[in-house]
């Protein structure tokens, strides 16, 4: 069940955010978690974010400074999967950019958050 806000919005709209928006926090994830391991962690969740986001960073390697530190790499292709979410699909689908939680994604795990501790 969608909440209130998000009722006008078609389901392949929501269903694409959420997809961009996992992307995008795996990315995430991935740097924070090379803040404390290496990428060559046997470590689960460390291999999963690897393998998840490797043929990502292969894509966008074309477009990426050379100055870039590794473990910021991830980061900034998550920028673009936050840019695309933010302005692009907006724009493209004629939809206004209202904040930062008009993200369908990112607003339904705040209900949920508000729900349970608010």
């Amino acid at each position: 069940m969608l909440p209130e806000s998000l009722a006008h919005l078609p389901v392949e709209i929501i269903v694409l955010d959420y997809v961009l928006g996992m992307v995008m926090w795996t990315l995430v994830a991935r740097s924070a978690m090379n803040i404390f391991l290496p990428e060559n962690s046997e470590f689960f969740f460390m291999r999963f974010f690897v393998r998840a986001t490797d043929p990502l960073l292969k894509i966008f390697r074309p477009i990426t400074p050379g100055f870039l530190v590794p473990p910021i790499i991830p980061l900034y292709v998550a920028w673009f999967f936050f840019m695309v979410r933010f302005y692009l699909l907006p724009w493209l689908l004629g939809y206004s950019v209202m904040g930062m939680l008009s993200f369908p994604l990112e607003s339904e795990i705040a209900a949920i958050l508000y729900r349970a501790f608010g």
